[in-house]
Formats: C-alpha cells, structure tokens, sequence
C-alpha cells in the first residue's frame, strides 16, 4: 500500500514538473515573440536596402563593417522640441561569422521650428575596433563618444569615400522610400536590457553575445545575422 502512495505521489511530482517546464518555454516563447518580430524588420529594412541596385550600401564599405546595426521605423516626431527613438538589433562578425543579435535602444532630441511625425529606418555601419567597443559598451552618445559620418551610397567613391572611411562609425537613413548618407549626431544607443532578458536570461549583455559568443541564439530571432551572411560573408580576423 505504501509503495502504491509513494508511487502516486512521485507521479504526480514528476507531472506537476513537466507541466511546470511546459508552462516556462511557452512563457519564454511568448515574451520572444517581439524580439522575433524585431529581427524579422530588421532584416526586412536590409535586405530591402540591399536589393536595389546602383542605391545600396557599397559592398566593399560593408565588407570593411565589423558590425552593423539596424534600427527600424524609429519614430521621430515633435512640436517645438522634437526627439525621436526606436528599438533596433545589431550583429558582429565573428571567428564563425556573424553574431547572435544583441538588441538596442536608440534615442535623442533637437530643438527647433518643426512639427509633425514620420518614422524612419536607421542603418548603423561599425567600421573599426573603435566603432565596435562604443557598441559594446552600456550606452554611448554618436558623434561624442564615437566619430561619425554619413556613409556613402551606390557608386560613390574617390576622395570623399575615404574620409568617410576614418570615421569610426558610418550612419545611414531611409525614409519615404529615400536612402542615402545621413550624419546623425547626439543620438543614444544602449543595450535594450528588457529584450535582451527575454531572448539570453537575466544578466546576459551585449558584449557577451555580439563578440564573447557565450550565448547561442534561438532560431526564432537569427532572420538578422543570417540577412547580413548573405550580402557579406567576411568572418572576423584575430
């Protein structure tokens, strides 16, 4: 009788323990569903980019890029003040190619005559070692903690070109259809910690999994580094 209870009970333990694993990957998966979908327009924003020909991002200036960030529909909206702000990803190469994406906020405001809304795509190019620690480090101001300049579209090359290449980070804009070159200065970036939680687990940040690799992506939101295999395959030089 007693053996009959305690295999009840351990039944039902091993049950309530299944139920309970159940019940936490479902919550896991629900809570990624706008990090999912947050890669997914991402990649969508590049590919459309990408994907039109003599107006894209030069695709020896992307393959010189150690990482790339992506930021769409940032809304920038104002009347007498303006700002603006928007969620975006971002990935490094790495030793097997590019990363995991580690998730971003970016945000800033202006003063001026102006009013009205609109909502924008930016395209962030890392360049260089510089450029890349800005991006891993908690926040950091373009323009201020790290040099940037408008990045250089289609066929633009010669003197201007390489200018541009000296700046540690190359910024990009697409709006009502128009992409091209854009010097975006006094904007934030910093570590999204709420996606990032959702996506790795607590305490995982942007370092670790853009260039530490100490953390293995779900497929659910690896639609942005597999975008950027397909346009510049280049792995990471130690």
């Amino acid at each position: 009788m007693k053996n009959k209870f305690a295999g009840a009970v351990l039944t039902a333990c091993i049950v309530v323990l299944l139920l309970g694993t159940s019940a936490l990957a479902q919550g896991r998966q629900s809570r990624m569903k706008d990090e999912k979908n947050q890669s997914l327009k991402a990649a969508q924003v590049f590919r459309e980019i990408m994907d039109i020909p003599e107006k894209e991002i030069p695709r020896e200036i992307l393959d010189k890029a150690e990482c790339v960030a992506v930021f769409p529909q940032v809304v920038k909206a104002g009347f007498i003040v303006g700002g603006q702000g928007g969620r975006g990803v971002a990935s490094c190469r790495t030793a097997t190619g590019w990363s995991a994406p580690a998730y971003f906020n970016l945000g800033g405001g202006s003063f001026g005559l102006q009013i009205g809304a609109q909502a924008t795509d930016f395209v962030l190019l890392f360049m260089n070692k510089g450029g890349m620690d800005s991006l891993l480090s908690n926040d950091f101001t373009l323009g201020a903690d790290a040099s940037v300049a408008a990045g250089p579209v289609g066929r633009q090359t010669g003197a201007s070109t390489d200018l541009k290449l000296d700046a540690q980070i190359l910024s990009y804009s697409r709006s009502k259809g128009l992409f091209a070159g854009l010097e975006l200065k006094g904007v934030v970036v910093k570590p999204d910690k709420d996606d990032m939680r959702d996506v790795y687990g607590e305490n995982i940040t942007a370092k670790e999994v853009l260039k530490e690799n100490k953390v293995t992506a779900p497929d659910a939101v690896q639609a942005f580094p597999n975008t950027l295999s397909r346009y510049s395959a280049r792995k990471a030089e130690f």
